[in-house]
C-alpha cells in the first residue's frame, strides 16, 4: 500500500510540472490537425477513387 501512495504522490508532483498550451497555441493546433486530416483524406479518397476505376476497366 505504501508504494501504491509513493506512487500517486510522484505522479501529482509530475503534473504539476506539465506546461500546458495556452488557449491561442491550442486553437491553432487544432486547426493544423483538421487541415492535414482533411488533405489526407482527400488523398486518399482520391486514390480509392482511382483504383476502383482502374480495377472495374480491367474486370
Amino acid at each position: 500500500m505504501n508504494k501504491i501512495l509513493t506512487f500517486l504522490s510522484e505522479v501529482r508532483a509530475e503534473v504539476y510540472k506539465i506546461s500546458w498550451p495556452g488557449r491561442d497555441e491550442l486553437i491553432g493546433t487544432i486547426i493544423v490537425v483538421c487541415i492535414v486530416t482533411l488533405v489526407f483524406a482527400a488523398i486518399l479518397g482520391g486514390m480509392d477513387a482511382g483504383f476502383s476505376l482502374l480495377l472495374k476497366k480491367m474486370f
